[in-house]
């Protein structure tokens, strides 16, 4: 997995009730990326993005703008080590 890049990201701002969700599962399968993505308590959103390190980056740019309807304010992105069981995007419910 040498050619494999994984991240965890936490993005704040207007990101839930915006559908950040949907539009994170969707850019991320256009680009073949897997992970998750879910809601956190204190109104950011996580995820972990894996796959190609050019496809993580573009998702990741994604991320900055967002929906059209939510503002991203910030986007801290923190590497992590590449997990095999990581095999499509979902979204993750807590």
């Amino acid at each position: 997995m040498a050619d494999i890049k994984c991240v965890r990201a936490r993005i704040t701002g207007v990101v839930q009730g915006v559908s950040f969700r949907y539009h994170t599962q969707e850019t991320a399968n256009l680009h073949g990326v897997n992970g998750w993505v879910r809601n956190m308590p204190d109104g950011s959103v996580e995820a972990v993005f894996q796959g190609d390190p050019k496809a993580v980056r573009a998702v990741l740019d994604w991320c900055w703008i967002g929906p059209s309807f939510g503002r991203v304010d910030d986007v801290v992105i923190q590497d992590e080590p590449a997990d095999e069981e990581f095999t499509s995007f979902r979204i993750a419910y807590s």
